[in-house]
């Protein structure tokens, strides 16, 4: 009897084994796909083309605004983004710096964007924000960088 049970748990236990699937390693643009709570972002990345640049050898660091994000930002300003894909590229490059940049590393200060204009970060304890963005969940690694979800989409300065 013993030997049965030890021998139905290997056997489960196998069996369970052969369910899983390994995390296979992903880029910034595969991650953001991935997340549910980031599929207004993934939608917009992909209307402005810029899924295969985030599939790129990066590395980059994305400051990801979340759903519960975009859905503070009025409407009407949603509606100008969606059909202007340029000025849609600079609100989403705005949240990209190039290089990895993990949540123990921020450093009190100003860093340029993919976008060519300075984001202001900062950190107090354990708690990161870019601009007036609070970071949300930090450090979801990716092959090509990292991710910090946000709860607030940043604008640019406008261009003069």
């Amino acid at each position: 009897m013993f030997t049965r049970r030890i021998l139905f748990v290997a056997t489960t236990l196998a069996a369970l084994a052969g369910c899983a699937t390994p995390s296979t390693p992903s880029s910034v643009a595969d991650t953001i796909a991935a997340k549910p709570q980031l599929s207004t972002l993934n939608s917009l990345v992909a209307k402005a083309g810029l899924t295969a640049t985030l599939q790129g050898t990066g590395p980059f660091t994305i400051f990801a605004p979340s759903n519960e994000a975009f859905a503070k930002v009025p409407a009407k300003t949603m509606n100008e983004l969606a059909s202007d894909p340029a000025k849609l590229k600079a609100v989403l490059t705005y949240h990209v710096l190039p290089g990895k940049v993990m949540a123990a590393d921020v450093k009190n200060g100003n860093i340029k964007t993919v976008h060519g204009a300075n984001l202001a970060l900062a950190k107090a304890g354990d708690y990161v924000t870019v601009e007036e963005a609070l970071v949300q969940t930090a450090d979801i690694s990716a092959t090509n960088g990292v991710v910090h979800v946000i709860d607030s989409v940043l604008t640019p300065p406008a261009k003069r």
